[in-house]
């Protein structure tokens, strides 16, 4: 298989799978780029991301080149267009390379016949290139979001939406978290730089740092070693918030991939640890990360919302509740998330989420902590349902975080800081 070839059809196949058939990228992709080399990895997650990231103003461009778009089966190829044109809008790749391997890719999408119909809009939006403009453009094309969630953040942030659509709209910068049992963030920062690259510290984590320029992790010093892992700034505050002690029974609840778990033992090792999750595959990565950096915990596959399915009486120090959300907060790192959410979810998540907040307390100590976290930036989800949630427990007060409010720490994305992340710290009397 030439895979330069195909790289264009496999990414247009992708995006088919996303948005017409509401698979998430960060399942889909992975299992795509098993068979390529590395470097062919590389740039179809390039090519993905890239028209996920900016469908609807692709969309918006083939609209205009087209008398009518395609439907049914031979949608693909409107992908695969939208491939084509992101390339020659947004990559350094040659427009000669990237227009004969777009058309050439309809031949490993059994689709042929196009090849003349692809070289030709393709051809066109060359020629035409500079006369597009997005300025007066629907909000949804413009902001590159679906309506309901610019009308959402409108509403919950007025004075701060365009530069959160911004920071979305952005490449995430590589956080990194150095392990602590093993080096001072200082003394790894002098590692990394030996090995030629360069990064930044931030006051607001004492193992964060933030990589200048993103790298494949088999070239950070000692990653196979468990000295560092990768982990968003936002979500390093989540164990730090947390405060874990040494010796304290702790449940990290929503905890796949197992960032916040291993986190949580290396700031308190002889912390006995149980990490829960409802997805099988995802406890998978927790398993593997904590071996990884040679940690024990223990993993227990089930529904936060039902913890007497799974656990005996046990009652816990603290618990971190990272609870199933909109992930609003996250787009910039997962783009696919526009597209894949809906506005009557939000309701929805906030149900689940207060369910399971609901068993967590009744398995919390007395004098214990529970620090209720998500990934997200709507009221709805994080300082209402914290407010709710204190207002009908007369055993729950809340400790105010640094910068927050009575009702929790939001932050909102930025695009050198941290992700979106609300946080609340509650204890039990």
């Amino acid at each position: 298989m030439k895979n330069s070839v195909n790289l264009r059809g496999i990414a247009a196949q992708l995006v088919e799978q996303v948005i017409d058939k509401g698979q998430s990228l960060s399942t889909v992709l992975p299992q795509a780029q098993r068979q390529l080399a590395d470097k062919d990895r590389a740039l179809l997650q390039e090519l993905s991301f890239g028209v996920i990231r900016f469908l609807p103003q692709l969309d918006h461009i083939i609209l205009q080149l087209m008398d009518k778009p395609m439907k049914g089966k031979q949608r693909v190829i409107h992908y695969l267009l939208m491939v084509g044109i992101y390339q020659l809008k947004h990559t350094r790749i040659p427009p000669h390379a990237a227009l004969a391997e777009t058309v050439q890719a309809a031949v490993s999408l059994k689709r042929q016949s196009f090849k003349g119909l692809i070289n030709g809009v393709l051809r066109t939006y060359q020629r035409r290139q500079s006369e597009f403009t997005f300025v007066y453009a629907a909000d949804s094309v413009k902001y590159l979001h679906p309506s309901w969630f610019i009308n959402r953040i409108k509403a919950a942030w007025p004075d701060k939406w365009v530069s959160i659509v911004e920071a979305n709209n952005s490449r995430p910068p590589m956080w990194l978290r150095v392990n602590a049992l093993h080096h001072s963030r200082d003394d790894w920062l002098n590692m990394l730089q030996e090995a030629g690259f360069s990064a930044t510290t931030t006051p607001l984590s004492p193992q964060a740092l933030c990589l200048e320029k993103p790298v494949g992790v088999t070239l950070l010093p000692g990653f196979h070693d468990g000295w560092v892992t990768v982990q968003d700034l936002s979500a390093q505050r989540c164990s730090l918030y947390l405060d874990p002690q040494p010796g304290e029974k702790i449940l990290d609840i929503c905890a796949a991939p197992g960032g916040k778990t291993t986190h949580i033992l290396e700031l308190a090792r002889n912390a006995e640890v149980t990490a829960v999750d409802i997805d099988e595959q995802r406890l998978a990565r927790v398993a593997e990360n904590l071996e990884r950096l040679n940690l024990t915990a223990t993993l227990i596959c089930g529904d936060g919302r039902y913890p007497d399915q799974w656990l005996d009486d046990q009652r816990f120090d603290r618990i971190l509740l990272d609870a199933p959300c909109s992930a609003t907060g996250v787009i910039r790192r997962h783009p696919d998330i526009k597209w894949l959410r809906r506005d009557n979810d939000i309701a929805e998540l906030a149900l689940l989420q207060k369910e399971i907040f609901e068993a967590a307390w009744k398995r919390l100590k007395s004098g214990g902590t529970l620090l209720y976290a998500t990934c997200s930036i709507l009221p709805e989800e994080n300082s209402r349902q914290v407010a709710d949630f204190i207002a009908s427990h007369s055993d729950a007060s809340h400790v105010a975080l640094p910068g927050g409010t009575d009702q929790g720490l939001q932050v909102l994305p930025s695009e050198l800081g941290g992700d979106g992340f609300f946080y609340a710290k509650l204890i039990k009397h």
